[in-house]
């Protein structure tokens, strides 16, 4: 596990705004107030995770974090 940890820090760190048309190019969220996330994965794959708890990260790169079905909020970028 800590080599996995380890390669995952970032060195960049943003507020997401959701957009359905706007990139949004992620290593990993964070979600500060929980809900559904939807987005487009860096392989283009659409998928939308339900329920994640807030305080939750969610490890996943993305290209797009929709403003369609992401109900989410308080979401951090990480790069």
């Amino acid at each position: 596990m800590a080599s996995f940890v380890s390669n995952q820090i970032a060195d960049r760190a943003f507020t997401v705004t959701t957009s359905d048309t706007a990139s949004n190019i992620c290593s990993y969220l964070y979600v500060g107030t929980g809900g559904n996330i939807a987005v487009v994965t860096e392989g283009g794959d659409s998928v939308t995770f339900n329920n994640v708890p807030t305080g939750s990260f969610v490890w996943v790169r993305t290209s797009k974090i929709m403003a369609t079905n992401t109900t989410a909020s308080q979401i951090l970028g990480f790069t």
